[in-house]
């Protein structure tokens, strides 16, 4: 790593070693607010990591707001930019490329906060689920963890301070991103933060069936440096999940729940829960379950995030004092 990354990685570790990190909200529904034409989709309609080269204005305006309401750190437009998801556009070459498109336009904007507010800020490489579970037999698990590989290549050539894989809905599927993620690590001999974000139904489980406690015991060992849930559910959902973190779990904990349980309307999913509601339950959290890193993902807006900075910014996690179950 270069001189001025490594001190950029090292900040952020110590942010989340000391105090409560805040992430950004949801991307996609912003993006898709401003409406792209299909030139900008490059005929690939839906396909948001394109944006990141044809209209990376587009992408770059969705950070200012994160950043602009004082978020800590910015995900990248690249939860698609995997195997899976552009091998649905026939473009699965490009995943590298992407990624680095991604986190470069993240990047330019972190950088000029930080100069102009004299405050770090930083970039977290996200790293999605794509389309295909290889628990059910849909992609291999050497073609997902090679492609990841390229994924977060693509991210730290780009300048991400760390790497998130988030949304995992399947246990063999995310431990191909770890590994994938991993590898990249080692072959640019850089050291950045891996971060694990899992996503748990309604039902109490992730999608093929795995419970938090399974979860947990998969992944903590592939040395993660942060494990939590995003999307699928708010946070009253979460809660229970949280709580079993936050009493066995080794490393950190994360939260981004969505804005409430979507509510189909004429107009498509609407998300109920307001930008106060969110500050209170992630207030809540970080008292109670010790956590480090919180955002929001689904229907959350700069509005919810400015309310969670407010609420959070002064707050340290409460100490926890896990007992790893065996």
């Amino acid at each position: 790593m270069t001189g001025g990354s490594g001190q950029r990685v090292a900040a952020l570790r110590a942010a989340l070693a000391s105090r409560v990190v805040v992430a950004d909200g949801a991307m996609g529904t912003m993006l898709q607010a401003q409406d792209p034409t299909l030139d900008d989709f490059q005929q690939l309609e839906g396909c948001n990591e394109i944006l990141n080269l044809t209209r990376p204005d587009i992408v770059r305006s969705v950070h200012e707001a994160y950043f602009a309401v004082g978020v800590d750190c910015v995900g990248t437009n690249t939860f698609g930019a995997n195997f899976a998801a552009l091998g649905e556009y026939d473009i699965p070459e490009r995943v590298f490329e992407l990624s680095e498109a991604g986190a470069r336009v993240a990047r330019e904007v972190a950088d000029e906060f930080t100069a102009s507010t004299g405050r770090q800020r930083w970039v977290l490489g996200s790293m999605g689920p794509g389309t295909k579970l290889p628990t059910l037999g849909h992609a291999p698990y050497t073609t997902l963890r090679d492609a990841y590989q390229h994924n977060a290549e693509g991210l730290i050539a780009g300048g991400a301070d760390a790497l998130l894989v988030e949304t995992t809905q399947d246990l063999l599927q995310t431990k191909a991103a770890l590994v994938g993620a991993r590898r990249a690590l080692e072959a640019t001999a850089t050291n950045l933060p891996l971060i694990c974000s899992v996503t748990v139904e309604t039902t109490g489980t992730m999608l093929l069936g795995s419970e938090i406690g399974a979860a947990l015991t998969a992944l903590e060992p592939l040395g993660i440096d942060m494990i939590g849930l995003n999307c699928a559910t708010g946070p009253a959902e979460m809660s229970e999940h949280l709580r079993y973190l936050s009493r066995h779990s080794r490393i950190p904990i994360s939260a981004m729940p969505n804005a409430g349980l979507p509510v189909l309307t004429r107009d498509g999913a609407h998300y109920p829960l307001t930008a106060p509601e969110l500050a209170d339950a992630q207030e809540t959290f970080v008292r109670e379950y010790g956590l480090s890193l919180v955002g929001g993902c689904c229907g959350t807006t700069p509005e919810h995030l400015r309310l969670v900075v407010e609420r959070v910014r002064g707050l340290s996690p409460v100490v926890r004092e896990p007992r790893p179950e065996p």
